[in-house]
């Protein structure tokens, strides 16, 4: 019989490298005190990192840095989210450097959230969680409000062919098909920016 550790060990993996998680994640193969267990085991065996108490991450090596990459500070918060309950969505500073929009250097990666106000430091990164009323609560995926939030805070004036393309160069076809759907309610010039964006029609 498999064990509980590679029980949660296959998952892990079955999500791929930097993925973030918590025990939470894995409520639904063991309890959450075996669940916990688990996850020291694995850390110890060196198989998961850990970010913060309680949160971990699936790290991917690097052949040319020869060492760990850095944490995937979207995965982090979206775990700790689902660890606590809370809805998010990344600022529009944050969306637009994650999706290339943006030369500043990132200074700190900032959600809006429902919870309270938090802040966390992941590796040298702050990660801050601030809470608001959040104006795209609706949507299925984390992709479509990542892209509606950095299409708000670029503004239309700035939404270029090259713009559109560099955003939907993040996403695959059937990443960009789940936007598309998720965002078909809304109105206005950022569905037709969307529109672009995941069909490849040219921008007018």
């Amino acid at each position: 019989m498999e064990s509980i550790d590679s029980k949660i060990y296959r998952n892990i993996c079955g999500k791929g490298c930097l993925w973030a998680f918590s025990d939470r994640d894995f409520w639904n193969i063991a309890s959450r005190d075996s669940a916990r267990q688990s996850l020291v085991s694995l850390l110890k065996a060196g198989k998961i990192r850990r970010l913060l108490r309680g949160l971990y991450d699936y790290p991917k090596f690097s052949d040319f840095l020869r060492q760990p990459v850095s944490p995937d500070l979207d995965q982090a918060a979206h775990a700790l989210a689902r660890k606590f309950g809370w809805r998010i969505q990344p600022s529009g500073d944050t969306a637009l450097n994650f999706l290339g929009l943006s030369t500043q250097v990132v200074g700190k990666v900032v959600y809006l959230s429902d919870g309270p106000n938090r802040e966390y430091l992941i590796g040298k990164q702050p990660l801050i969680f601030q809470k608001t009323s959040l104006k795209h609560a609706a949507f299925k995926y984390p992709e479509s409000a990542l892209v509606v939030q950095a299409l708000e805070a670029l503004t239309q004036d700035r939404f270029t062919p090259a713009v559109a393309e560099k955003i939907r160069s993040h996403f695959n076809e059937a990443a960009r098909k789940r936007i598309f759907s998720d965002v078909r309610r809304m109105k206005g010039w950022i569905y037709d920016c969307i529109r672009v964006i995941c069909s490849g029609d040219k921008h007018e």
